[in-house]
């Protein structure tokens, strides 16, 4: 059950012919009072000789009571409270008794306050309704509303488990601002998918992904298409900055501009730029001298997903084992590294990619205070992403995108398993969901190098074939049976014989790919052991074609960088992948 307080008004009467009237699409379906101050109210949907005006003086009564000069400009207190879509159609008794419960617990009208703000709660849905109140008591002072949405919130918890309705998960005031139901509707009327307020904060997420100063994220803003207005002091330092879409425009055709910071908390001017700052003292303690503003060492697509690769790695290690202001930092970094993927994947990903960015969004934040300086690994990572620039679909550029959504799943999963345990369950629920998006922008980006793989694995000889069975069967005897039963067994015999023509030992490799995280419940082991084995042996993600010349549509890059990774991890993944 999901209360929402609205924007307070001025005029009770047009809030009134609002929710009794048909909805600006025909949904309001027989509007009607359920539960109001008085229980002798006039009801102007059921009743035909009430009116609004009537209903309207009557809330309004304590209010035209004061003189002029002490009346509230905004006296109109409005919320509404949906019950969640696999909830019961509740009868008007019980959200007559819910509406109750609400204007005590917000501060509204306190249980035996016989002077308390008067109000009144219609229902024109089945799944909801509007409650309207008037901020002025009977006794001429105004209410005490302080967190009254926090108020309501924990009133909706105590109400859902008493009628047995969806538990829905408490808020801690760090997520984003839900679009209002003007916006929504004005998307609807546009044709648009998402608000303008979603947009724009998409569109600043993407923008400050791995930039290093103002200038570069200011250039990013305007290269995509947004309009942009700063607010400067009198002194020429830079305060804050407002953006906008340039078809979104109100009623004067002007420009609609939201802030920064009411886009989201995190990006206000203020918070960005202590993306781009590393105090002295902090890089003292870390060891490294202030972080400036570093060229992206890459050469490539593919090179660039390697080294993120790599990056995530190290920070699935720092959010399972590292503390709390690290894994935090991890976290919101590897929100900008989703953000770079998504804004650089090839066509056949980005759908899937940028929802699991979008709703990352709001795992990124939590009460627990990000230390910065552990987050410059993945914030060149989102760098060397961005400027590396858009991917192919095939070939090495195919395949190390496979192969850094693979572990970008991992780091999601990890980042639930880290909210989850400090009772952050907006969040948890949050990496969660980006990781089901994850898992199938991973299926199809995976499809083709895999495709390639199990080729060359199908090409071994018998002989050759059988080695690498009895060493599958030798280093995981428990799991041999299973993986050579997968389809993508063929793709790992072809690994495994490209780690023995680099001249590693497959055996130790192999083992040290098992013992990094648990496989039991892997939809394909052989998947998840193929991208193991060839990072940790730096071989290409997608092997040269029998010719000798690239696979399908590789670019040139690079060989990668030498990687070091630990033998093993502590990180639990309970859930199921691919």
């Amino acid at each position: 059950m999901i209360p929402s307080i609205h924007k307070r008004g001025s005029k009770t009467v047009g809030l009134l012919r609002y929710l009794y009237g048909p909805g600006t699409h025909e949904e309001h379906i027989d509007s009607h009072l359920v539960a109001a101050f008085d229980p002798l109210a006039p009801d102007p949907g059921r009743d035909p000789e009430a009116t609004y005006g009537q209903l309207q003086r009557l809330l309004d009564q304590p209010v035209n009571a004061l003189p002029a000069g002490r009346r509230p400009k905004k006296h109109v207190w409005h919320l509404s409270v949906r019950a969640s879509p696999e909830d019961p159609i509740l009868s008007d008794e019980d959200w007559a008794a819910i509406a109750r419960r609400i204007v005590a617990a917000t501060g509204i009208a306190p249980e035996s306050d016989e002077a308390a703000c008067r109000w009144a709660a219609i229902r024109h849905a089945d799944d909801h309704i509007h409650i309207i109140a008037t901020l002025i008591r009977d006794d001429g002072r105004r209410p005490r509303l302080h967190n009254e949405a926090r108020r309501a919130q924990a009133e909706c918890r105590r109400i859902e488990a008493d009628y047995g309705l969806r538990r829905v998960a408490s808020g801690d005031g760090t997520a984003a601002k839900r679009p209002t139901s003007a916006e929504r509707r004005k998307a609807e009327r546009q044709g648009r998918e998402r608000t303008a307020r979603e947009e724009l904060r998409e569109a600043v997420r993407r923008a400050v992904a791995g930039a290093t100063s103002e200038e570069e994220f200011f250039d990013r803003l305007a290269a995509a298409g947004l309009l942009i207005r700063k607010r400067v002091a009198p002194s020429g330092d830079l305060l804050g900055y407002k953006v906008a879409l340039p078809d979104d425009r109100n009623g004067e055709e002007e420009p609609v501009f939201y802030a920064g910071s009411t886009l989201a908390p995190d990006l206000s001017l203020p918070r960005i730029r202590e993306r781009w700052t590393l105090p002295a003292e902090a890089a003292a303690a870390d060891g490294s001298r202030p972080e400036q503003p570093v060229l992206p060492d890459v050469t490539g697509p593919a090179f660039a997903r390697r080294r993120a690769t790599a990056a995530t790695w190290q920070a699935l290690l720092i959010i399972d084992q590292g503390d709390d202001g690290a894994a935090a930092a991890q976290i919101a970094a590897a929100g900008e590294v989703l953000d770079a993927l998504a804004k650089t994947s090839a066509a056949h990903t980005r759908a899937e990619l940028r929802e699991a960015a979008f709703v990352f969004e709001r795992a990124s934040r939590s009460h627990v205070k990000a230390v910065r300086r552990h987050d410059r690994a993945l914030r060149q990572a989102a760098r060397d992403l961005v400027h590396s620039g858009p991917v192919l679909g095939r070939g090495e550029d195919g395949a190390t995108t496979a192969m850094l959504i693979d572990m970008a799943f991992f780091l999601a999963i990890a980042a639930a398993n880290w909210h989850a345990r400090r009772n952050h369950s907006q969040q948890a629920a949050a990496a969660q969901q980006a990781a089901e998006h994850l898992r199938a922008a991973y299926q199809a980006a995976a499809a083709q190098p895999m495709a390639v793989l199990r080729q060359q694995g199908q090409r071994l000889t018998p002989r050759v074939r059988q080695q690498h069975a009895a060493l599958l069967q030798h280093v995981l005897p428990e799991l041999a049976e299973r993986i050579r039963a997968e389809a993508g067994w063929t793709a790992l015999a072809a690994t495994l014989d490209d780690v023995r023509k680099a001249s590693h030992d497959p055996a130790v490799l192999l083992a040290d790919a098992a013992r990094r995280r648990e496989l039991d419940t892997a939809d394909s082991i052989s998947d998840v052991l193929v991208w193991r084995l060839r990072r940790s042996a730096h071989l290409q993600a997608l092997p040269a074609s029998p010719d000798k010349t690239a696979t399908m549509g590789t670019r040139r890059t690079a060989p990668p960088a030498p990687v070091t990774q630990p033998a093993s991890s502590a990180v639990n993944d309970s859930s199921r992948r691919r």
